[in-house]
């Protein structure tokens, strides 16, 4: 699994994306390993390389993972389906009053990010979280099957 926190920094929060071809999606893609430096969100700089290893299945969680610019590399995106202001608290609380400058400027970067490359009309599923477990529904990207038939 890879977490897109790693390849984002404080100064550029979606400027992953060539990070992230060159260090995953490329070495991956010819059937080798990948390595990628890790950010430190406390320490403020990458860390040393870390391997993530050549897989059938390789998860890359993260907001921003379904965007346009490595949609086509994806086998399937699926989609947390929960409100932002949920997640926002949820990421404060995780962070604590340390983080709070940093939260403060991601809300309106996530926002800016979304507006203008949404992931949600793309995914194949939507994950649900429910009391206990989560809830998997056909994302909009699905076809419906009470839709219209082609021959």
């Amino acid at each position: 699994m890879l977490h897109l926190d790693d390849l984002a920094c404080h100064r550029d929060l979606f400027g992953w994306t060539g990070r992230l071809r060159a260090q995953v999606l490329e070495p991956l893609g010819r059937g080798t390993d990948a390595h990628y430096a890790p950010y430190d969100w406390r320490a403020r700089r990458y860390g040393p390389p870390r391997p993530l290893p050549v897989a059938p299945v390789v998860l890359v969680e993260g907001v921003g993972a379904g965007r346009r610019a490595v949609r086509a590399s994806l086998a399937c995106l699926l989609w947390m389906d929960l409100p932002a202001e949920e997640s926002w608290a949820r990421g404060r609380a995780r962070d604590g009053a340390e983080q709070r400058e940093f939260w403060d400027g991601w809300v309106a970067a996530e926002r800016a990010h979304f507006a203008a490359d949404p992931s949600r009309p793309h995914a194949h599923a939507l994950v649900r979280q429910l009391t206990q477990g989560y809830e998997v529904l056909p994302g909009p990207s699905v076809p419906s099957a009470t839709g219209p038939s082609s021959p």
